[in-house]
């Protein structure tokens, strides 16, 4: 054992063909640990047979944050360090080292850089920095969906670990038909929880209820706990969205501008404008709005970053835009850059020979 007895946590249903990814990317852990909640495929024994230690129960009615807190009571008393994941997750080589290198007297909870998806290229798609990792004591899950820990003992201290990284490898055969009704729940039991408002109303939109989805996003807004201005500018890009979605242009674009002066920091609501303008083919507009988003160079490291906005998109929307104002010069460099992004990308291809004739006979 090294200088902290660190374990591993996870609950599962039916994951047995990523039992064996998973354990290996887990086991520099002092134990594994997995509540299995009704697998029908022998997962549990998968998971035995690998050397974790495995309780089965059945959760009714199902709650992510009931299951969570079963699974996390199978740890030992004398467990330092909590590790929670998903079965579709795996931890970089090398992962406890850094935990423990980081982790002191004080500390009860830990930050570390999580990519939760990737490029068909395999590069990293949106990244931020997820923090389930905590001390054994005065933690629980709340939330029936997006559940989150709380500690119910006070302040404490959040350490952030240099070059640990846990990566999602999703699994699109589950359904996701459980979340719509698990977020209702979760918003009705804690009405003035921000966070499940946001999710909520983010969830009526990818469901297509762009009614729904606007009335939410807008409660969302009005909390005076709904502060933190990353999330607020999503809510309004969300609402842009769903309006234009809806028919409603004008009121759309209102949207969206609101997006970009609540977060100009973020490339996302600029590249969410200049979209909306290249729909209108307004073509300096959206040529501004490219040039705004490319400034921004520093990454947060929250969920909010969309790995569209750092890769070709920036670039194609500017060379489209530079190409039909006659600047055809920049757009072939943009067009370039676009083109090295997306190498497979057949329509980028064939635009950057365009400009480059164009270029050719001014």
């Amino acid at each position: 054992m090294g200088k902290y007895k660190i374990c591993v946590y996870a609950i599962c249903k039916n994951e047995k063909k990523f039992a064996a990814r998973w354990y290996d990317s887990m086991k520099e852990a002092d134990g594994v640990y997995v509540l299995d909640t009704g697998s029908t495929d022998g997962t549990p024994d998968a998971f035995r047979q690998l050397g974790a230690v495995v309780e089965e129960k059945d959760i009714s009615p199902w709650r992510f944050d009931t299951a969570r807190n079963r699974s996390m009571a199978m740890l030992p008393d004398d467990c330092d360090i909590c590790v929670c994941t998903d079965i579709d997750e795996v931890f970089h080589a090398g992962w406890r080292e850094k935990l423990e290198a980081a982790w002191r007297n004080g500390v009860k909870r830990a930050r570390y850089r999580y990519t939760w998806n990737f490029n068909p290229d395999g590069s990293d798609g949106i990244v931020f920095f997820s923090d389930k990792i905590h001390a054994r004591r005065g933690f629980r899950w709340v939330n029936p969906v997006h559940e989150i820990l709380q500690y119910d003992d006070g302040d404490y201290q959040t350490v952030t670990v240099p070059g640990m990284q846990l990566d999602h490898h999703a699994d699109d055969s589950k359904s996701r038909a459980q979340y719509l009704p698990l977020l209702e729940l979760s918003v009705a039991e804690n009405p003035n929880d921000d966070r499940g408002m946001h999710y909520l109303g983010r969830e009526y939109m990818f469901r297509g209820r762009y009614d729904e989805a606007i009335q939410t996003l807008q409660r969302h807004l009005a909390m005076p706990a709904a502060v933190w201005r990353d999330e607020r500018c999503a809510s309004m890009r969300y609402i842009g969205k769903c309006l234009e979605k809806s028919g409603k242009s004008q009121e759309a674009e209102n949207w969206y501008f609101r997006a970009v002066a609540e977060a100009p920091y973020l490339r996302e609501p600029w590249i969410d404008a200049a979209l909306f303008a290249y729909r209108r083919q307004d073509w300096e507009l959206m040529t501004a709005f490219c040039k705004r988003a490319l400034a921004i160079t520093e990454i947060p490291d929250t969920y909010i970053t969309e790995a569209a906005s750092r890769g070709s998109l920036p670039y194609d929307l500017l060379s489209l835009g530079l190409y039909h104002t006659g600047r055809y010069r920049e757009a072939a460099a943009a067009a370039e850059t676009a083109a090295q992004l997306s190498p497979a990308d057949v329509r980028i291809q064939r635009n950057l020979q365009l400009i480059k004739q164009a270029l050719k006979q001014e």
